[in-house]
Parts: structure tokens; sequence; C-alpha cells
């Protein structure tokens, strides 16, 4: 298998099954506005469009490094880890998941598992994976697109982070001075 085969079928696999999963989810009982949900969106959107422009056969100025083969497995390595990452939060998150920023019937914080180590930690397997996409590409375009969903899941984050402290008050203040936002083993 080539290596832009094996990209592909993960992040394929891991979308289809995103999807699927959906239905998994509570109800939702209350949800950010869909003007400030779309700030991220845009820049989603944009940088996943950019990040999968196909590479094979770029060279000149579109072309910033090639990746040897065994620096493209690792990179293929980094993005399994990473997407295994986000389904491992996920599943710890259980029916409290949801794709847009919401709050469910009995919403709680979950500090254990992934969110031990990170408050976002489905941003962050997704991060790793992005990162390792664009390192295997070696493209202008992979590290735009990289660069724009970087932003966006910094927006995003930082949108949840509002909306969690305005359902849950001084209990998410207290997990968010215990556990870093995105960045496992770093100062919160």
């Amino acid at each position: 298998m080539r290596p832009v085969t094996a990209i592909t079928l993960l992040w394929l696999i891991w979308v289809l099954t995103w999807i699927a999963a959906a239905a998994w989810a509570d109800p939702v009982q209350k949800r950010a506005t869909i003007r400030a949900e779309a700030r991220y969106r845009v820049f989603w959107l944009a940088g996943t469009v950019l990040l999968f422009v196909p590479a094979h056969g770029y060279e000149g100025r579109l072309r910033l490094w090639t990746p040897t083969l065994a620096e493209a497995w690792a990179c293929i390595a980094l993005i399994a880890v990473g997407l295994i990452f986000s389904w491992w939060a996920r599943i710890h998150l259980g029916r409290l998941w949801s794709a847009s920023v919401t709050a469910k019937a009995d919403h709680r914080i979950v500090d254990t598992g992934p969110y031990g180590l990170v408050r976002h930690p489905i941003y962050t397997g997704l991060l790793l994976a992005v990162l390792a996409t664009m390192a295997a590409k070696g493209t202008v375009w992979g590290v735009a697109g990289a660069a724009l969903l970087i932003i966006g899941v910094v927006m995003k984050a930082r949108l949840e982070e509002r909306f969690l402290r305005g359902e849950l008050g001084p209990a998410y203040d207290d997990y968010a001075r215990r556990v870093p936002m995105l960045v496992p083993f770093t100062p919160a």
C-alpha cells in the first residue's frame, strides 16, 4: 500500500465512523448560536479543502519538502494515533458528545480518561492527525490547510470554554485550573 492510500483510508474510515456514531448522542438541551459556530466552521471548511489537495507530483514552489518513505509511514502512524485518541475521547464522553457546542440534559464535567490529560482531547487527537498529514504532504496547500484547521480548532475550543463556563460555573473553572486545554503535560 502506498502512503497516500493509507492516509486517505485512515481519514475516510474516521469520518464515516464518526458520522455513523452521531446516533449515540443524547438530545440537545441548549446550544451555542449558529453565528458563533459559523466563525470556526469557515476555517474548518477552508482548512480541510486545502489540507486534502492532492500532493502527488507537486514540484517547485508548491512542494516545500518531500518526506522519505520511512518519514511518510511515521506520519501515518501519528495520524492513526491522533485519530484513535480522538475516538477514545469520544467513547469516554459517551452520550454527552455533540458535533456542535451544546449542553445535554444532566451535562456534567468529565475529567477522567483522556479528559484528565486535556480538556478537549478530541481536538488534541485531530490536531496531531492534521499536523502529521501536513508533514506527510510537504506542500504549501498542506501547511495552509493545517494552519486554518488549527485556528478553527482553537476558536471552537475557546467557544466551548465560554459556553461550558456559563453552563457549569465554578466547577468548570476548577477543571480548567487543573487540566490543560489542548496540549497534555503542559501547565493549565
